[in-house]
C-alpha cells in the first residue's frame, strides 16, 4: 500500500478564497453542538459560506471535552473556518440579538431537543416572520412529532434504537456498538442535503423553508443488507454476522488473519472469486461446484474462509492487499487510527491537510469531502476561541457600538 506523505497546506485563505465557491455570500447562523449539526455547518463553511457559530457563554458541549488545554481534536475537525460568538438566549437582549442576526442571515441551524427554540420565543415561525427568506434547519434524535419526540438522544442511544448495536458483533457474543458515531454523522449529512435543497428552492420561490432531519430516519437505510436477510428468513436470521456480510449474501466477505494484523476481502461477483483463486494459487478449484457460484460459496462460507486464511496468515496485510488489488479484487488492510490519520491518498488529494493549531500544535485535519472541479480548496483555519468573533459579528456586521457591546458583556448577554 502507498506510504504516508507530508500533508499539504491549502493554497487559499481569507475572503478571496471564498470567491467562486458554491456558497460564497451565504450567511449561516450555527446554533448546533457536538457532531450532528456542526458537521453540516462545517461542510457549508468549507464551501464558502460565512458560518457564525453561536454558543452559550460556557461554550458548546464539545468544546469542553478536550484533553489537557481544553481543546479536543473532534472540535478542531468540525469547527474550522467558523466565527464563534457567545449569546445568552435566556435573556431578552440575547433573543433580540438573535432576531437581528436572523434578519440578515440566509440559514439558521440548530440541533436542540424539539421545542427548545419555540419555548425561548425564537422558533422558526417567529424568525421567518422577521425574514421570510430565512431557511430554518433542525435535527434531533426522533423528530419533532411522533411518540418518541421528547426522548433524549445521543449517538449511542440511537445506535441501540436503530438496530446498529444489535447487528454488530458475533452471533454467540453480546452486541457491540459501532466504533464510528454513525447516527450523528448520517444525520449531519442528511441535514446538509435538506438545507441545500431548501436553498435551491428559495432561488425559485424567494421563500425560505423549514427542514428537519431525525437521526433515527437518517440511520434506517444503512442496515439494508440486514433487513433483506431478516425479511427473507424471519426468526431464523442471525442477529449478528460478525465480519461476514450483513445479509449473508456474499462470500468471501470477512476479515482474514495475516502475520501482522488483518485484511478484508469481498468478492461480490464470480469473476472476483476466480481472480482470488489465481492470487492464492488454487486455480485447481475453479470448477469446484462448492465454490463456483456466489450461492454455493455462501453455503460453504467456512470452506471459503479457510482457503483464504490458509494463504493470508503467513503474509503481511499490505502484501495481501497489493496482491488482491493487482487482480482488481476488493480488498484492504485493516488499519489502525494512526495509519488512517496519515493516509497517503487523502493527503495527496488535499482531503487531509496540515494545520498549525494554536493548542494542538502541528496537526493533520480533514477537509470537506465535497470538491468542485477547477476550484481550489479553501484553506483550513483553526477554530477560534469562545466568543472571539463577538466584536466582528455584533460590532461590524450588526453595527452595534463599543459602548453597547461592553454593556451587553457586563450584563451577561454576550
Amino acid at each position: 500500500m502507498a506510504q504516508a506523505a507530508e500533508p499539504p497546506q491549502a493554497e487559499q485563505s481569507g475572503s478571496a478564497a471564498k470567491q467562486g465557491q458554491p456558497l460564497s455570500g451565504i450567511v449561516v447562523l450555527d446554533l448546533t453542538q457536538i457532531y450532528n449539526g456542526p458537521y453540516a455547518t462545517f461542510l457549508m463553511a468549507m464551501a464558502g459560506a460565512e458560518v457564525i457559530k453561536i454558543e452559550p457563554k460556557t461554550g458548546e458541549n464539545l468544546r469542553s471535552r478536550g484533553d489537557l488545554g481544553g481543546v479536543a481534536y473532534p472540535f478542531a475537525m468540525l469547527n474550522a473556518n467558523k466565527k464563534p460568538v457567545t449569546l445568552n438566549l435566556k435573556t431578552e437582549e440575547g433573543k433580540a440579538l438573535l432576531k437581528q442576526m436572523a434578519a440578515k442571515a440566509d440559514l439558521l441551524i440548530e440541533n436542540f431537543s424539539p421545542g427548545v427554540m419555540e419555548r425561548l420565543g425564537v422558533g422558526a415561525d417567529v424568525l421567518q416572520k422577521i425574514n421570510p427568506r430565512l431557511i430554518y434547519g433542525s435535527s434531533s434524535g426522533y423528530g419533532s412529532d411522533g411518540p418518541y419526540r421528547n426522548y433524549p438522544a445521543m449517538d449511542l442511544v440511537m445506535q441501540a434504537m436503530c438496530g446498529v448495536i444489535n447487528s454488530t458483533g458475533y452471533a454467540d457474543q453480546p452486541p457491540v456498538k459501532s466504533g464510528a458515531a454513525l447516527c450523528d454523522f448520517f444525520a449531519g449529512i442528511h441535514l446538509f442535503s435538506a438545507l441545500m435543497m431548501a436553498l435551491y428552492d428559495r432561488e425559485r420561490t424567494g421563500i425560505g423553508r423549514t427542514v428537519e432531519v431525525s437521526m433515527q430516519d437518517a440511520t434506517f437505510f444503512s442496515l439494508a443488507s440486514n433487513y433483506g436477510m431478516y425479511h427473507a428468513r424471519g426468526a431464523a436470521a442471525p442477529e449478528r454476522t460478525g465480519n461476514r456480510h450483513g445479509g449473508l449474501g456474499v462470500a468471501p466477505y470477512n476479515a482474514y488473519r495475516t502475520n501482522d494484523g488483518y485484511v478484508v476481502v469481498n468478492a461480490p461477483a464470480d469473476h472476483h472469486w476466480q481472480a482470488i483463486l489465481e492470487v492464492i494459487g488454487r486455480t485447481d478449484l475453479k470448477d469446484d461446484e462448492r465454490l463456483k457460484t456466489r450461492t454455493a460459496r455462501v453455503q460453504n462460507a467456512d470452506l471459503v474462509d479457510q482457503l483464504l486464511e490458509n494463504w493470508t496468515k503467513d503474509l503481511g496485510k499490505d502484501e495481501v492487499a497489493e496482491a488482491m488489488l493487482a487482480k482488481v479484487v476488493p480488498c484492504a488492510p485493516v488499519r489502525n487510527l494512526g495509519e488512517v490519520m496519515t493516509d497517503a491518498n487523502m493527503i495527496a488529494r488535499g482531503s487531509l491537510q496540515a494545520v498549525k493549531h494554536p493548542v494542538l500544535g502541528d496537526v493533520c485535519l480533514p477537509h470537506s469531502p465535497l470538491t468542485f472541479k477547477g476550484q481550489k480548496r479553501i484553506a483550513l483555519t483553526p477554530h477560534l476561541e469562545l466568543g472571539e468573533s463577538n466584536d466582528e459579528i455584533y460590532g461590524k456586521w450588526l453595527g452595534l457600538d463599543a459602548e453597547t457591546l461592553a454593556e451587553m458583556k457586563k450584563n451577561g448577554v454576550i
